[in-house]
């Protein structure tokens, strides 16, 4: 790991290790056996006692052995009230572990066992004694991630402060740079005591600085010190990370002017969902957004009875997209007039960032307004209407189609937000890795590609677009570099690839503008689709900067490389997509287009959906025999009767179930023979095209 080659196994003599594996074999035995014995006083015998210290010494990887000694434990105290006898019993415990961790210093079950004992807080930590264990072991191996878990454990329980580990941490960097766990361990510390603002960590600046003069020995080393160049990428992480918690992007943006029609070119086409997104960026991951820390203030609806949530949607509610949705049940009572809707977020400490715990929020307000035309509604949800994605030969954006974009303004508050300090230390670092830049070390050339990437983050868009695009190209060029001088990581590369030509084609309204196109060019008839984006045969084979296409309805990511369309459910207004030709692999990687409630258009043709018989990541997903399968009895039986095979074409089900398509083409994928027509058919009852051909 990390370049250090794995030391040879000892020899064994063979004799040796069949008389070692009877041993094992019959300890285990007797373990098992004392165990399962029903009367305590049988079950935890000295002898019995004494067998499981034996088979730990061997095999430290017995969980059973651990649960046994921690239930012997406990017996064993109830048994006594002598504080001699609770401080041996205590000891007993150390000696076994410290038995085992000879054999395996990396023992799982080792290292909690001591723990769990110091945690009953029966006797008094012996500190000099743990901490020489502690020497002894990262002796031995320093990169032991277990030893420095319970070093901090051990540190916690003595109340070692942060900066004095840190500076411990500091003496064994120098005594061997190339000692990642070392490194690893210093990050933690810097980022907790930067976070938390502790007594001597105010002054950032001058903090960091330090930093990167301490790292700079180990980077001369080139690639036979990889632990400097990771924890200068944490260096680099602290940088440019915001301090405070800002709102990058929102739709519907700031003082614009929704008319929810049919046919009017103004207005948007929103579906029978009935329902209007409002979606919040941040620029970074948070916690806390909620009715009471952002204020929506509306005629049509109460705020308190909006609900806002993560997208994607995650157990710890953290995200730095979330979404909330303003219903309307019966549109045709809305009055004939002008709607204005306010959106604030003020100095509420709610909103919490999940990186650094910070409360610190720039007050916010923005305003859009909302109408209704009425004409032809019925006519709107009735559109059936074959989309054609052939290719658009000229690409021409109609003032309208921009009309809610204003990334220029956006990306310019970004850059006023950076210090000349950050620009200072970014353009630094950029020099100093050119000077020590080696031929082919990939450390080099990929530090370098990400402090271009930073460096370009905080260009002001007075920089002429010429040196940016030189920026853009060179970062490229970088990781097509990397690429072939280090294939094992090459899809690694690609994705940072793929965020580099992102970032390059939505930078600004120019950018944008090259690569438009109008909803009349896929669809003949009077309805308008806002938002066209063509990002076809650009390699991608990932999505990045979605905050910056909040607006887009029809997006064209056709000949691309995708594996994944993770981020694309923050594009709440998607109505037709088309992931023709991707690298696609399994329905589980489209589980983020359940989130889309406009979605009508699909494309998935071309893609190798099926040709794996393993897909991993359907044993992440839930199955038919899984409680959290909410599904009436009805629907499995429907699907019984039809003969659908539902164990191996569940993850179709439950993703087609969850949307309301009108087009949708499947050819070319393994998947996509005549039985699985006939469950499309099944799963989509609002289906009107299926391959090109007329459903009904």
């Amino acid at each position: 790991m990390h370049g250090r080659p794995r030391k040879p196994q000892r020899a064994v003599d063979a004799a040796a290790a069949t008389a070692n594996a009877s041993k094992l074999q019959d300890l285990q035995s007797q373990l098992i056996h004392n165990h399962h014995l029903r009367l305590d006083f049988d079950r935890y015998t000295n002898e019995a006692i004494s067998v499981c210290s034996k088979l730990l010494e061997i095999n430290p990887e017995i969980n059973t052995a651990w649960n046994y000694r921690k239930f012997a434990f406990q017996h064993n105290l109830h048994e006594t009230t002598n504080s001699e006898h609770i401080k041996s019993l205590v000891d007993d415990e150390l000696r076994v572990v410290e038995m085992a961790l000879r054999e395996n210093p990396k023992s799982y079950g080792a290292w909690y066992h001591r723990k769990w004992i110091f945690s009953q807080g029966l006797a008094d930590v012996d500190f000099d004694r743990e901490f020489l264990l502690l020497d002894q072991l990262l002796q031995a191996d320093s990169r032991n991630f277990h030893g420095w878990n319970y070093r901090w454990f051990v540190s916690k329980l003595k109340d070692v402060p942060d900066p004095e580990e840190l500076e411990v941490s500091k003496e064994m960097v120098m005594t061997n740079f190339s000692n990642y766990s070392v490194w690893h361990n210093r990050s933690v510390l810097l980022s907790r005591l930067l976070n938390n603002k502790a007594e001597g960590f105010f002054e950032r600046e001058g903090i960091l600085t330090k930093e990167y003069g301490f790292v700079h020995d180990a980077l001369a080393a080139g690639s036979k010190v990889q632990s400097g160049w990771f924890y200068h990428l944490c260096l680099l992480h602290q940088t440019i990370t915001p301090n405070e918690i800002s709102l990058i992007s929102s739709w519907p943006p700031h003082e614009s002017a929704l008319v929810l029609s049919a046919i009017r070119d103004t207005g948007y086409y929103f579906t029978n969902t009935r329902k209007l997104p409002i979606v919040l960026y941040f620029n970074q991951t948070v916690k806390g957004v909620n009715s009471s820390s952002v204020i929506v203030n509306s005629m049509l609806f109460k705020n308190e009875e909006l609900v806002w949530k993560p997208l994607p949607p995650t157990k710890s509610e953290k995200a730095a997209c979330w979404v909330t949705y303003l219903q309307f049940p019966d549109m045709k009572s809305w009055e004939a007039k002008v709607y204005v809707i306010e959106v604030k977020i003020d100095h509420s400490e709610a909103i919490i960032s999940s990186c650094s715990g910070s409360r610190s929020i720039h007050p916010l307000n923005f305003r859009f307004t909302l109408s209704l035309n009425y004409d032809n509604l019925e006519f709107a949800e009735s559109v059936d209407e074959l989309l054609d994605w052939t290719d658009v030969e000229s690409l021409g954006v109609e003032s309208n189609d921009l009309v809610s974009f204003d990334q220029s303004k956006l990306s310019e508050d970004l850059v006023s937000g950076f210090s000349k300090w950050q620009m200072q230390t970014i353009s630094g670092e950029i020099n100093l890795i050119e000077t020590l830049s080696k031929e082919n070390c990939k450390f080099d050339k990929l530090t370098l590609a990400r402090l271009l990437i930073a460096h370009n983050a905080m260009l002001s868009h007075k920089t002429p677009v010429t040196e940016r695009q030189i920026h853009f190209r060179e970062v490229l060029e970088l990781f097509d570099d990397l690429v072939k001088l280090d294939p094992k990581h090459s899809k690694y590369y690609e994705d940072e690839k793929s965020l580099v030509l992102m970032n390059q084609v939505t930078f600004d309204k120019k950018s944008f503008s090259n690569h438009c196109s109008s909803s009349r060019n896929y669809i003949s008839s009077k309805l308008h689709l806002h938002g066209c984006m063509q990002l076809r045969n650009l390699s991608l084979t990932r999505i990045g900067y979605v905050e910056r296409l909040l607006w887009v309805q029809v997006l064209d990511l056709s000949y691309n490389k995708l594996r994944s369309i993770e981020g694309i459910e923050a594009l709440q207004l998607l109505t037709c997509l088309n992931l023709r030709n991707n690298q696609i692999c399994s329905f589980t990687a489209l589980q983020p287009l359940k989130l889309l409630s406009y979605l009508k258009v699909l494309d998935i043709s071309f893609n190798d959906i099926g040709a794996h018989p393993v897909d991993t990541a359907r044993y992440l997903f839930s199955s038919p025999s899984t409680r959290s399968v909410e599904l009436d009895k009805e629907f499995l039986e429907d699907y019984c009767r039809s003969k659908v095979d539902i164990t191996n074409n569940w993850e179709a089900i439950c993703l087609f179930r969850d949307l309301q398509l009108h087009q949708l083409d499947v050819k070319n994928n393994a998947v996509a023979d005549k039985n699985f027509r006939d469950l499309l058919t099944k799963a989509l009852p609002t289906l009107m095209w299926l391959d090109g051909e007329r459903l009904r």
